[in-house]
């Protein structure tokens, strides 16, 4: 009997397709109920879309919270109501913004700061999403979630109004309320033309599959190529290995008390012992836990 798939494919989106399509995609691909993406892309967005196949999705925790990066067009001249181009137009502004402007703009944007989200965005109010709120007309309630704006600069003009940015960002950044914001800033409105994730942990659009090619590696029964192996997807976290006398008692969801050279500083650690990844540990108070275990019975 061969072994389930388990992994992280890093799919490249395309525009006009949902986040949600994407994943019933890979699941058909692989045959594997358990798939789940990392990080929604609207359906005009394009970019790179982790997703997690089999026991991966237990690693979900561990790899949303990863920054991520995105190049977009700042549109300025018109805000939407959805602060997209797919939105309706809600106000208009006829002042020229030089590139120069937005360079002096985008600093006060950069750190920490506070974005109000969207109306139409998939935040719940009361267990209802904002967007359905907003498609009934009924009045949304104000939600501000603080972010980390890591890099934030112009790349060039690529028309009368039309800009070209690139945004590294903590997840839940908002992409159109940056314009949108941006647009006031600069003394007119904007809105978010095109959207395209180039980064989104460790994982880029350069080597990001399209699902053509997935259907290809299928095909010609190398569709494992495409798997990101969970040790690998969790390569930004240390590594520490156990003492070998604490394989089974690790197995077993024991703690490990670790000293001396063993000492480690609080925090998330990709766990080994006996030379095999046995998933992901904790360390607290220098006593070391698995907390998600991905080890391979018949390596052990």
């Amino acid at each position: 009997m061969s072994r389930p798939w388990e992994g992280v494919v890093a799919l490249l989106k395309p525009p006009g397709m949902s986040s949600s399509d994407c994943v019933v995609d890979v699941r058909r691909l692989f045959g594997e109920k358990r798939v789940g993406h990392l990080g929604t892309l609207d359906p005009g967005a394009a970019g790179v879309l982790p997703v997690c196949v089999g026991r991966a999705v237990r690693l979900f925790d561990y790899l949303v919270d990863k920054d991520k990066t995105y190049r977009f067009q700042l549109i300025l001249g018109a805000a939407t109501d959805t602060q997209d181009r797919f939105g309706q137009v809600i106000e208009t502004g006829e002042r020229d913004v030089t590139a120069q402007e937005i360079e002096a703009v985008l600093p006060r944007f950069r750190g920490q700061i506070y974005q109000l989200a969207p109306a139409y965005s998939a935040l719940k109010s009361n267990g209802q999403k904002l967007y359905d709120l907003a498609l009934q007309g009924r009045e949304v309630p104000e939600k501000r979630r603080e972010v980390t704006i890591g890099d934030l600069r112009l790349l060039q003009q690529e028309g009368e109004g039309v800009f070209l940015l690139e945004m590294t960002c903590s997840r839940g950044t908002y992409v159109r309320t940056m314009c949108h914001d941006l647009g006031h800033a600069l003394g007119t409105c904007g809105h978010m033309g095109a959207l395209l994730r180039t980064r989104s942990g460790p994982f880029s659009v350069e080597s990001a599959r399209s699902l053509a090619e997935l259907r290809a590696l299928q095909e010609a029964g190398r569709l494992g190529e495409a798997l990101v192996s969970c040790e690998d997807a969790l390569g930004q976290y240390p590594a520490l290995s156990l003492p070998e006398d604490r394989l089974v008692p690790t197995k077993n969801g024991l703690v490990t008390d670790l000293h001396g050279a063993d000492a480690r500083p609080d925090g998330v650690f990709r766990l080994y012992c006996r030379g095999a990844f046995l998933g992901i540990g904790k360390v607290e108070d220098n006593r070391a836990r698995l907390a998600v275990h991905l080890y391979d019975e018949s390596m052990l």
